[in-house]
């Protein structure tokens, strides 16, 4: 019985902190969204390391051509055995003794000269890889920034739709309260007053169907945010009429400017290059490798000395090195072949990397001059309604036209208001796709 008291106090506790406590709530600007959505961006922080890899992996490669320094220390314990000893007029000679401790420290220093233009084509390769991730980064940015603007247009849109919707239902509440008064009075039939009521539960059908949309068009926004779930977003931003800005817009020019921003061409641009270099370093292998080395010797005993001694003595040695593959079964030209074919993909694909960025501003730049005019269009048609609307609900008060009239005009100018809305949004959209495709 105690036990069930306690749960329940706890329970209570925790419902009571659930509900005291409010949500997160946060007030966010269309720049404000993409500051925090680059922030938390997990494809970003891959896109990220992916450049800190080939970073690492170029200093890997300029390091190999610098001297390297390599130290070694070998202790050995032999097995015992007699001494090789010559007998000599004067008695016996050990000619060589049984040095059971060996200790061998040997420190060696190795430069390469010329390695058949290998590092310096590994190096060219790493280099245009990183240059190659840097341009990815930057694409994965845009890619970003229009995803978040795209969330943030898209819960603006719906939270739109939803007042329309719900000042709609306000005003048809209004309206079928006078429907029941004239409805008492007889001067109007129970099929019309049903039809307004049809009418009224359609809309706050959609009405529900509009809050759906707003909160997971909410979720989706925070989301890509990375903020909890739950937390509730309002919108600082607005859309007007005052953010349509005269353009002279050519394609011509924005297409020279996508060419020479966007992170796709310039990451095709350097993995072509990349390739250039993996065809040179293929080839190398039909060179002779030079270096230089040196070795120092610190050994007990030292073999170079003679007879052994048990004790260190130090010795060096230095010398110059080339080598040279006579024969290996053509294994560097099919290396080559290799290279070469995919260099080859790497020129086709910056070709066809270009076109698909032209289609993509073409079609873009088509969609933002549409949404612009649309706008225009649906301003008119929102004005007409208006007026429509007030002159039918007149006359419906004053008995002239039947409720199916006034329902016909009410539908209409929902419909010019929802289209009106979505213009606008359509057009902030579309510019931040326009935006997106020349590399903005």
């Amino acid at each position: 019985m105690i036990k069930k008291k306690i749960k329940f106090t706890l329970l209570l506790v925790l419902l009571l902190s659930v509900s005291y406590f409010p949500q997160n709530k946060i007030i966010i600007s269309v720049d404000d969204a993409v500051e925090i959505g680059l922030k938390n961006s997990k494809l970003l922080h891959i896109s990220q390391m992916k450049v800190k890899v080939n970073s690492a992996r170029l200093n890997e490669v300029n390091a190999s051509r610098l001297p390297s320094v390599k130290f070694t220390g070998i202790y050995s314990r032999l097995s015992e055995i007699e001494p090789f000893v010559i007998m000599m007029p004067s008695g016996p000679f050990v000619l060589s003794p049984s040095i059971l401790n060996n200790y061998q420290l040997k420190l060696s220093v190795a430069q390469p000269l010329f390695m058949g233009f290998k590092l310096q084509s590994a190096s060219e390769l790493a280099e245009f890889q990183l240059k190659s991730s840097e341009a990815e980064y930057s694409k994965d940015e845009l890619e970003t920034i229009y995803n978040i603007k795209n969330a943030y247009w898209t819960f603006f849109k719906a939270n739109e739709m939803k007042k329309v919707i719900d000042q709609l239902v306000l005003q048809m509440e209004a309206h079928l309260k006078d429907a029941n008064n004239f409805y008492s009075q007889g001067l109007m039939t129970n099929n019309d007053l049903l039809k307004l009521k049809v009418q009224l539960s359609d809309l706050k059908l959609k009405q529900l169907e509009a809050q759906n949309g707003v909160q997971f068009s909410q979720i989706n926004l925070n989301n890509i945010l990375g903020n909890p779930l739950s937390t509730e977003i309002e919108l600082s931003q607005n859309v007007s009429d005052n953010s349509i800005f005269e353009s002279n817009l050519e394609l011509n020019t924005l297409l020279e400017s996508a060419f020479e921003s966007r992170g796709e061409i310039k990451a095709s641009e350097f993995r072509k290059h990349a390739g250039e270099s993996s065809v040179t370093m293929a080839k190398s292998r039909w060179y002779p490798e030079i270096s230089l080395y040196g070795n120092y010797y610190y050994n007990r005993p030292n073999q170079r000395i003679f007879p052994s001694q048990d004790k260190f003595n130090d010795t060096w040695d230095a010398g110059i090195m080339v080598s040279m593959e006579l024969w290996n079964w053509f294994s560097t030209s099919y290396q080559t072949e290799q290279a070469e074919a995919n260099l080859s993909q790497a020129i086709d694909a910056v070709g066809v990397t270009k076109e698909a960025i032209t289609l993509e501003v073409t079609q873009n730049f088509f969609n933002f001059n549409q949404a612009k005019q649309k706008i225009e269009i649906t301003k008119l048609a929102v004005e007409q309604a208006e007026e429509n609307e007030r002159i039918t609900t007149q006359k419906f008060k004053n008995g002239l036209v039947l409720s199916s009239d006034l329902i016909d005009a009410e539908v209409s100018l929902l419909s010019a208001k929802t289209n009106y809305t979505s213009a606008l949004v359509d057009f902030q959209l579309a510019k931040a796709k326009l935006d997106k495709s020349i590399g903005k």
